[in-house]
């Protein structure tokens, strides 16, 4: 109604009033009402905005490859951005007057992608696809220092790289041969593990071997100790039979010498006997014989008498006609101390 206007506009909007072609009111988030014959608005969105990209590239050994990913920025400085593009409302203060607020991502996209060229012909297609954090950082970096993106008045917040991938045929070829490596290490991981159970068979094996020398070792020892002391035992026993045999030796020795002194003393009492005997018989050759019979019987006992007296009367028997013995001397003779004197008389 006659012109009169009321606009708001959110905080994250940088609304600036232009009257006379000079700014009358400037901020973010402003509500005002404005004469729109003689007002112009102008309204930049300041408000981080993160766009989405998709690339196709070149590495450096000529493999095409795909990036994507996207790019944060917002509007740092809206007065040198709308003195770069129109940001300009119509009389309506609701549309803008041009498509150049649809330009701003485009021309930072363009930034974006002329510098992800750069990193990756760089590279090489392996080096690339494990780069993405490292390609990230370069295009970040430079889009900061980028001419256009700072006389944009813009502020890169961020460069993502979500993928880079190979064409579908080279990321067959790429898996193939990493399969093949991976067969490889598998194959080697297998022969690894193969040669450590044969070392530690080996080992093993050489382990028991050496506990059969060992013990080997041992057992001979001990045979050589048992045999030593069987050597030991019969050399003792040898000495001891030795020792049995000279003592024996020596007993017959002692027993011999003994009997050949015996014999010798036996033989020197015979002939002392014999000696005797015969100077007592040479003394009696001359007597009288019942003197010497006499003689004889000193001593003896009346058994022995009366024996003596008997072996007289045998003698004389031829004679003697008649002999008449009394029961009781014969009572007398058979007793039994006489017998024991008849044949003690007889031994003698």
């Amino acid at each position: 109604m006659f012109g009169i206007r009321f606009v708001k506009v959110q905080p994250t909007t940088y609304l600036m009033q232009f009257k006379g072609g000079k700014v009358a009111r400037e901020g973010a988030g402003l509500s005002f009402f404005y004469y729109a014959p003689t007002t112009s608005l102008v309204a930049v969105p300041v408000a981080s905005r993160d766009e989405p990209f998709i690339f196709q590239h070149v590495t450096a050994d000529f493999q095409g490859v795909t990036v994507q990913g996207q790019v944060a920025y917002r509007v740092k400085d809206p007065r040198k951005t709308a003195t770069m593009l129109n940001f300009a409302y119509k009389q309506d203060g609701i549309s803008y007057e041009s498509d150049d607020p649809k330009k701003l991502p485009q021309r930072v996209l363009a930034a974006a992608e002329v510098m992800i060229q750069q990193a990756i012909q760089a590279m090489s297609l392996k080096e690339a696809l494990r780069s993405t954090d490292k390609v990230a950082e370069s295009v970040a970096s430079s889009l900061r220092a980028h001419t256009e993106i700072t006389s944009l008045g813009l502020e890169v917040l961020g460069v993502f790289i979500l993928a880079i991938k190979p064409t579908p045929e080279t990321a067959r070829a790429l898996e193939a041969e990493a399969r093949e490596d991976i067969l490889k290490s598998s194959d080697e991981a297998i022969f690894a593990r193969r040669n450590a159970a044969v070392e530690q068979e080996r080992t093993i094996r050489e382990n028991e071997l050496d506990t059969e020398v060992a013990v080997e070792e041992k057992k001979r020892l001990i045979r050589e100790t048992q045999m030593e002391a069987e050597a030991s035992i019969r050399a003792k026993k040898q000495a001891l039979r030795q020792a049995d045999m000279e003592s024996d030796i020596k007993l017959e020795e002692r027993r011999k010498a003994f009997v050949e002194r015996n014999a010798a003393n036996s033989r020197t009492l015979a002939e002392a006997e014999g000696y005797r005997i015969g100077a007592i018989m040479k003394a009696l050759e001359s007597a009288d014989p019942r003197v010497v019979q006499a003689l004889a019987a000193v001593g003896m006992s009346a058994g022995q008498l009366i024996a003596q007296a008997f072996g007289g009367i045998a003698d004389k028997a031829e004679r003697i006609g008649q002999l008449n013995m009394s029961p009781e001397l014969l009572q007398s003779l058979l007793g039994q101390p006489l017998v024991k004197e008849l044949k003690n008389g007889q031994d003698r």
